[in-house]
């Protein structure tokens, strides 16, 4: 009986650590947009845009970040959309802190809409709420206005 316990046991442990290691992988394949890719993979180089919206969120994550603005046309209707921009380090170089922007404030972004034709945007250019104008692109990710550096 004993020797029985020990294999259930082991089986047990099998089938869990596979499962974990199943899960990991599913997870990944589920989220490719965490992966870090080149500007031609998303964005579309052809359709530039500008949008002028109010801060909603702000994520500050490696390789990209993203900041979410609420923008209202001319007929009051609010639309959400998402930017892209480089990683924190890259920006902090840029002179981009993560303390220039806040919810609420107002942002001008130039960039080039997603591929997929969702309302996200590669962040080329941003005007900060001080007036400063800041390279929100991934370097060397070959988008528009890269100096073909790769980022650090």
């Amino acid at each position: 009986m004993t020797r029985h316990c020990a294999e259930s046991n082991g089986g047990v442990i099998l089938r869990v650590g596979l499962a974990v290691l199943l899960t990991c992988i599913l997870s990944t394949a589920a989220h490719p947009t965490w992966a870090h890719h080149s500007f031609a993979a998303e964005f579309d180089g052809t359709k530039p845009v500008r949008l002028v919206g109010i801060i909603t969120r702000i994520e500050w994550t490696n390789p990209h970040s993203y900041f979410y603005l609420d923008v209202t046309d001319s007929k009051g209707k609010v639309t959400h959309w998402a930017c892209e921009s480089g990683n924190p380090g890259a920006l902090s170089r840029r002179g981009w802190k993560k303390g220039d922007i806040k919810y609420g404030d107002k942002l001008v972004v130039d960039g080039y809409l997603a591929k997929d034709g969702s309302k996200f945007i590669d962040a080329r250019r941003v005007t900060l709420p001080d007036g400063r104008v800041v390279y929100g692109g991934s370097a060397g990710d070959g988008g528009p206005g890269d100096t073909g550096a790769p980022a650090k």
